[in-house]
């Protein structure tokens, strides 16, 4: 039998030990590259502010920089210019990204800290403007009495006014946006139809209140023999005015969500002998619910802060009105731009400027709770995925 020699290149050789520059992590950067990096730039940013001078935006700009900076030039040198280009790049997203928080967090942070001593005293959320005059507001200012007045009348305007504007706004958009693309063949008319839309979507604001102040002024004087009496500036005219602005977000956004729905769907529908308009209801409106809802949230949110259209339309009152037909509605972004601009005690306005803040604290709320609202009703429609 023959015997087999071991040759002397097989001898096996000594094991590396296990750390960091193994195979598997040589040419890599460790995982406390960053934070490392990220330390540096803002402590070499904070020395730097120190000896020039401190700002808070001079601090942040510098530290950016300089971690771009140097976190790119020590992934170049470690893992080459492919990643390093990838790092830079990276990089680059991120800070764009947390630059555009900074105004968010700054509004969110203000309005909270401002206006939410405001927003929860006593009283503020339900009671009105009614009687409230500048001594009340002097006296409050000294500290010789509480802060009198609130958003009630406000808070009941701007949801009564937003949800007038909503019941006219998304059935018209709604319908529209299936003709253009369940009926539609693209013709003249259709083209034209978008290019409207397209025009109606920037038109500005104080337009749309004028447009809305002159149909009810002419309507009103057509029914009173040309003598309106300032009868035509009430709730459902700003509603009016709200709904033109509402109406294109509508039509664009559903229209997307529309297109989106795959054909095969219809077709499978049409195959089973349903007719067209049952197959619009039940099939495609009800596969596209969650971006319609998200489509009319965006509207709402379009025109709820919105304060031009409403003076010209609604004008500005002190109590509670619930007749959209009869009488001038305040609503909260009225409410804010008055307190701001003609305080109730000019000589001590600082009562005013907090029930301004809180009314804009409470604005935001509101429209969080729509969002909120938007994204139940799309998760309670949705079509189901699961075999449940």
């Amino acid at each position: 039998m023959s015997t087999v020699t071991q040759s002397p290149n097989l001898t096996p050789r000594p094991q590396r030990a296990a750390g960091p520059t193994n195979a598997l992590t040589a040419g890599q950067l460790p995982r406390w590259a960053r934070p490392a990096a990220l330390g540096a730039s803002i402590v070499v940013s904070a020395v730097a502010m120190l000896l020039i001078g401190w700002s808070w935006a001079g601090f942040a700009i510098i530290a950016a920089v300089l971690f771009l900076i140097g976190f790119t030039i020590w992934a170049y040198v470690t893992e080459g210019p492919r990643h390093g280009q990838d790092t830079f790049w990276g990089t680059l997203v991120w800070l764009a990204f947390f630059l555009a928080l900074i105004p968010l967090v700054s509004i969110l942070w203000t309005v909270i800290s401002v206006g939410g001593p405001t927003l929860v005293k006593p009283g503020f959320l339900t009671s009105d403007m009614a009687g409230v005059s500048g001594v009340q507001d002097r006296n409050a200012a000294l500290g010789h009495g509480p802060l009198m007045g609130g958003i009630g009348h406000a808070l009941v305007g701007s949801l009564l006014i937003t949800l007038a504007a909503t019941v006219i706004s998304v059935p018209i958009g709604l319908l529209t946006s299936i003709w253009l693309v369940e009926y539609s063949r693209g013709g003249w008319f259709t083209r034209t139809i978008t290019f409207l839309v397209d025009v109606m979507t920037g038109i500005p604001s104080i337009v749309a209140g004028l447009f809305a102040a002159g149909i009810m002024l002419t309507l009103f004087n057509w029914a009173n023999n040309g003598v309106s009496g300032g009868k035509h500036i009430m709730g459902i005219s700003a509603a009016i005015a709200l709904s033109v602005l509402m109406i294109p977000v509508v039509v664009r956004s559903t229209e997307e969500m529309l297109k989106v729905v795959p054909n095969e769907l219809r077709e499978a529908s049409y195959a089973l002998g349903i007719r067209k308009w049952r197959t619009i209801f039940k099939v495609v409106i009800p596969t596209a619910i969650s971006g319609i809802a998200s489509g009319v949230t965006l509207a709402i949110a379009r025109v709820v802060g919105e304060t031009a259209p409403i003076l010209v339309t609604a004008g500005v009152a002190t109590a509670v009105n619930w007749n959209l037909f009869k009488g001038w509605m305040m609503t909260l972004p009225v409410y804010i731009y008055r307190q701001l601009m003609n305080p109730t005690a000019p000589a001590a306005p600082a009562p005013s400027t907090d029930r301004a803040w809180g009314a804009a604290l409470a604005l935001i709320i509101v429209v969080m709770l729509l969002n909120l609202i938007a994204r139940l009703v799309a998760s309670r429609f949705a079509p189901k995925t699961s075999g449940r």
